[in-house]
């Protein structure tokens, strides 16, 4: 009886160790930016262990990437070439919800939760994205995790949001007026 309480723990071991057997992004990264380098982005899929069949996209040219079932671990898509400094933004389409979810701050998903991670230096001039693909949590990321290159994550601002254009522009204007309005009174 002992020995097969053994075998029966060593198995479910052996079975939890290869169902995560993909990376994971670290911890401390969800709701970070994917921010393009310059030059030529490729994507590399790394694994899941997802029940739901989810498909990756680029928001930014409306790309289909990987699909968390259909896409062999290892395969790898050019995005194309950003210069430095555009957002790349990942949508996760999970086929057996319709929902949603995106990379970069929580206000961008339904249920205002970051459901990526973007760990960055994950690999010599590599960084890894793993997705969370259930509303709600239980924000594992191990639903879709792929790895690509040229591009770097940053942390959102203060309260998760990224501030539309206009917005940043006329805070500048407002800070630059008030600047020129004090040397006024000193001159």
């Amino acid at each position: 009886m002992r020995i097969l309480f053994r075998i029966a723990v060593t198995s479910a071991a052996l079975l939890c160790a290869s169902a995560q057997a993909f990376p994971i992004a670290a911890p401390g990264s969800e709701g970070f930016l994917v921010i393009a380098g310059g030059g030529e982005v490729v994507a590399t899929y790394q694994g899941n262990s997802a029940a739901y069949s989810n498909d990756l996209y680029l928001e930014n040219t409306g790309a289909f990437l990987f699909n968390n079932h259909s896409s062999p671990v290892g395969s790898t898509v050019s995005l194309g070439t950003f210069a430095a400094g555009t957002e790349l933004i990942f949508r996760l389409h999970v086929n057996n919800t319709g929902e949603d979810y995106f990379t970069g701050p929580a206000s961008r998903n339904p249920d205002s939760q970051a459901h990526a991670r973007v760990q960055t230096a994950w690999a010599p001039d590599e960084a890894l994205v793993s997705f969370e693909d259930l509303f709600n949590g239980p924000f594992d990321y191990n639903d879709l995790s792929f790895s690509f290159t040229n591009v770097v994550g940053t942390v959102t601002p203060p309260g998760g949001s990224v501030p539309e254009p206009s917005t940043a522009a006329l805070t500048l204007l407002a800070a630059l007026g008030l600047v020129s309005g004090a040397r006024r009174r000193r001159a």
